[in-house]
């Protein structure tokens, strides 16, 4: 029953011969489904009717009817009797039927009977019958009439013989079996005896079909018989090949010393195009069951790799639902390429032992350790997914292998953090061992992690100028390889290359100022890091503004709009005031700034566009100078030189004369009308405030601030007193930097919503608004005339003592020369920091990522010891246990 389930599950097999045996055991089959259905309905509506009184009489009547209704050939025996004449009458086109010819049973051929018979049924699932012919004394015909024919069974398919067997050749339901289906699958299954004959099949192959090789030590075993079971199932899909002779084992690749009892090879030859290469092989490490084979040959033909973008507790595959464990190698979109190869590389060696899933970080969210690089899902249920960190592809192997290993690795990992714990502890405690600067400590904590820089550009001497001719707009960021701050920009570059990728026009490139300081020298960077984005090699813009990565991509995409952009009717300028931008800056929303201009102002529009060309990337400018400028400008009732400004879209526009004033001077004036008059500071715009060198008048909100207070404080901010203090709010939930500013003012966190006045240039004193008076203007200008004269006593002092580390700067230079007096001025050229004398369209990576490829390629072929994972998780411990060094990115 076992081969007809497997027949129903893999209906991919072509039509021919056997559909019809197949069609006829199934009717067969139903036949016998029937007769259970109908006995056991039978049985219960007896039950329930024989439970009521005076039914009896209905309850026989059932009975009857269930017995009639019992279909007649549920009751024939599977080995039929039939004479020579009406065997041979019975005989249909493409059906299989095993005969045994005999006059009368004598005592020596009852246990070969025996066995027939019980093979019966096993054979009837391939829709082969099985037949006894009794041959009348007299019947002296070709089956019937010769003695050594009657120790003989023949195999026939329909009326043409396929196969004659000795009886002792038949000893048992096993070869039986085996043999027969053997006989009918002989243009199918192919018999070897030498490695030629293989290897030719396998070239054969190549490119088309797979093959499943079986060794088994002689026909008629139950291995053979398994094999030939499957064979009938898969035989269509995969080539079955098959063979005795166990000196072929060592040739096929099995090294173990012993000869096997029985052998399976899965050849992965479809894949394989070259003829001198090969088929992978995966051996099948269970023992040749058919139900072995068939769960061996649905892994097989399972995905290699299966990529996830669900929480993995949801994730069912053919290897969990087949009582195998999934492992998931966990990656992020900037690894993808590299993780996907070492999930393929495990999932080889792994093949028949446990599925492999790439998990993906940045669609899935998930709420485990960033340093987790590999998970473990078991098909035991009930048992939680287990997400472990490992250091290189052995681990993983072992750890399917090995399932002690899970628990050992855990348990390691959890004494690890302990003792990390108290060495923070430690170091905590001894301030002499730690340096004080928290960018240092971030890069340090996070210097395992490897950046994804093939979209970045490595210049050099012989390449910076002629990089710099090749693109419109070439973006350089000029960093130095051992200082902090340039590896922490460096990876808000790298995230800002892959929001800019495909983007025409724009490349973005690095110098290392440690290897090229002739560079940075002549381009004038006398401190790093520093970006700067050149036009054709000619005018540079250098960027002032924060490191982040939004900030970063939004000064990259406004500087390849001219700065300002000139505009040509006055519709272009009405339209560039609603917010009607070239499509570069359509997703970049900024108060826009227009300067109208006479041909009378000359020299205040040459002024204007200085000032463009100084604020370019930084804000949106346009300028129009037309004959018609006159008729904009009293629109808005200003004269030329005007500046409009139009915040929220062009809603509100604001119109200004422009004095004539020196370049510098109208920069700091548009900077000036560019801040908000009541804002909400963040961690971004608090150094545009700072600069202003004014008293802050800060509300702090545990959240976003109440309408009422909003217009009582925009009220306040746009009144007289506003050129004297900076009226703003910060929102302690975005900013929640805020909680330990106000921890250093008070003593105690204040209730919120809380106004504070704190002059951070003069005095450091804070004073804070009284907690029962409400947020008005006339309140609040109250209490600042209070402040004024004197009244109001300040509720603490900021420290005037300058911010300096408690321990001296390391001397790097000192320290380098100690540890590598060899070191040259340029270091030798290292991976991911290749120069490119020519400019590929890949901006340089696909050598790098070709090289890594085919080294992956030959550790393979060699089969390599391990490889380090990567993926979202830092570079592991085995990069740890090298010397502690300056790392070049």
């Amino acid at each position: 029953m076992l081969s007809q389930q497997l027949r129903r599950w893999d209906e991919d097999f072509s039509p021919n011969a056997r559909d019809t045996q197949i069609i006829y055991s199934s009717l067969n089959h139903f036949a016998w489904l029937w007769l259970g259905a109908v006995t056991l309905l039978c049985l219960y509506l007896i039950t329930a009717m024989s439970a009521q009184k005076d039914r009896w009489v209905s309850s026989f009547s059932f009975l009857l009817f269930c017995v009639f209704s019992v279909p007649r050939w549920g009751s024939a025996r599977l080995l039929q009797e039939l004479s020579p004449q009406r065997y041979f009458s019975s005989l249909q086109a493409g059906r299989a039927s095993l005969a045994y010819f005999s006059h009368n049973v004598s005592p020596g051929a009852q246990p070969f009977l025996e066995q027939i018979e019980n093979a019966a049924e096993a054979l009837q699932d391939y829709g082969i019958s099985v037949v006894k012919v009794h041959c009348p004394k007299e019947d002296v015909s070709r089956y019937c009439g010769k003695e050594n024919t009657l120790r003989k069974a023949y195999l026939f398919r329909g009326n043409m013989l396929i196969r004659e067997f000795p009886t002792d050749a038949l000893f048992d339901v096993n070869s039986i079996v085996a043999n027969v289906l053997f006989a009918l699958l002989f243009n199918e299954v192919k018999y070897v005896e030498t490695l030629a004959e293989l290897q030719n099949i396998e070239n054969a192959l190549k490119g088309k079909s797979n093959m499943v090789f079986a060794y088994v030590p002689a026909t008629g075993t139950a291995e053979h018989r398994a094999v030939m079971e499957a064979a009938f199932v898969y035989g269509t899909v995969h080539q079955f090949v098959l063979t005795t002779e166990a000196t072929l084992l060592k040739d096929a690749g099995n090294d173990e010393p012993d000869v096997p009892s029985a052998w399976l090879l899965f050849c992965h030859c479809q894949q394989a195009t070259d003829l001198a290469q090969p088929c992978r092989r995966t051996a099948m490490g269970q023992a040749l069951t058919m139900l072995n084979i068939h769960r061996h040959l649905k892994l097989m033909g399972a995905p290699l790799v299966t990529e996830v973008a669900e929480d993995p507790e949801k994730v069912s595959t053919v290897h969990l639902q087949l009582g195998l464990p999934l492992v998931f190698i966990l990656s992020q979109k900037e690894t993808y390429e590299a993780d996907r190869r070492t999930a393929e590389f495990v999932a080889w060696r792994l093949l028949g032992k446990a599925g492999v899933a790439l998990l993906s970080r940045d669609r899935v969210d998930l709420n485990i350790l960033l340093q987790s690089n590999v998970a473990l899902k078991t098909p035991d249920e009930g048992v939680p997914i287990k997400y472990l960190v490992l250091e290189d592809t052995d681990e993983v192997i072992t750890l399917v292998e090995d399932k002690n290993k899970v628990e050992q690795i855990q348990k390691e990992e959890e004494e690890e953090e302990e003792e990390e714990e108290e060495e923070e502890d430690e170091k905590e405690n001894n301030n002499q061992d730690v340096q004080d600067d928290q960018v240092v400590e971030a890069v340090s904590r996070d210097k395992k992690r490897e950046l994804p820089l093939e979209q970045i550009l490595v210049l050099t001497e012989e390449t910076f100028h002629s990089a710099l001719l090749e693109t419109a707009r070439t973006v350089v960021l000029f960093y130095a390889s051992w200082e902090a701050v340039s590896l922490a920009v460096l990876r808000s570059y790298t995230e800002v290359a892959d929001h800019l990728k495909g983007t025409q026009g724009v490349l973005l490139s690095r110098v290392n100022c440690w290897d090229w300081p002739g560079i940075c020298t002549k381009e004038n960077v006398t401190q790093f890091p520093a970006i700067k984005i050149y036009e054709r090699g000619e005018r540079s813009v250098r960027y002032n503004g924060m490191w982040g990565t939004e900030e970063l991509t939004s000064f990259i995409m406004l500087s390849r709009v001219p700065c300002p952009l000139k505009l040509a009717t006055i519709e272009e300028a009405e339209g560039y005031l609603r917010g009607e931008f070239p499509s570069e800056l359509s997703s970049y929303h900024h108060t826009v700034l227009l300067g109208v201009f006479s041909p009378a102002t000359r020299e205040a529009r040459e002024a204007f566009e200085e000032a463009g060309n100084i604020l370019s990337g930084h804000v949106t400018m346009g300028m129009y100078f037309e004959d018609d400028a006159l008729a904009l400008s009293r629109k808005y009732a200003v004269s030329p030189p005007a500046l409009l400004l139009a915040r929220s879209g062009g809603q509100r526009v604001e119109g200004m004369a422009l004095p004539k004033q020196s370049i510098q001077e109208m920069v700091q004036m548009i900077r000036y009308k560019l801040l908000d008059a009541f804002p909400e500071i963040t961690v971004q715009n608090l150094p545009c405030y700072l600069q202003l060198g004014k008293p802050f008048l800060i509300l702090f909100s545990d959240g976003d601030i109440g309408q009422m207070e909003g217009n009582e404080m925009l009220k306040l901010a746009k009144g007289r007193p506003q050129q004297e203090f900076v009226a703003c709010w910060l929102n302690l939930k975005k900013t929640p930097v805020g909680r330990g500013v106000l921890k250093a003012y008070f003593a105690t966190m204040p209730s919120l919503p809380v106004l504070v006045w704190v002059n951070l240039h003069a005095g450091g004193e804070v004073f804070k608004f009284p907690s029962e008076q409400s947020i008005t203007e006339m309140n609040i200008l109250s209490w600042l005339e209070k402040l004024k004269a004197g009244l109001e006593i300040p509720s603490s002092t900021l420290s005037e003592e300058d911010w300096k580390p408690p321990l001296p700067a390391y001397d790097f230079l000192q320290m380098m020369e100690t540890a590598m007096p060899e070191l040259p001025l340029h270091s030798s050229q290292r991976r991911g920091d290749m120069p490119a004398r020519h400019l590929p369209e890949s901006l340089g990576g696909d050598t790098a990522v070709q090289e890594e490829q085919s080294q992956e390629t030959k550790a393979e072929k060699v089969g390599s010891p391990g490889r380090d994972l990567r993926g979202t998780a830092p570079r592991l411990a085995a990069r740890e246990k090298q010397g502690k060094r300056h790392t070049e990115l």
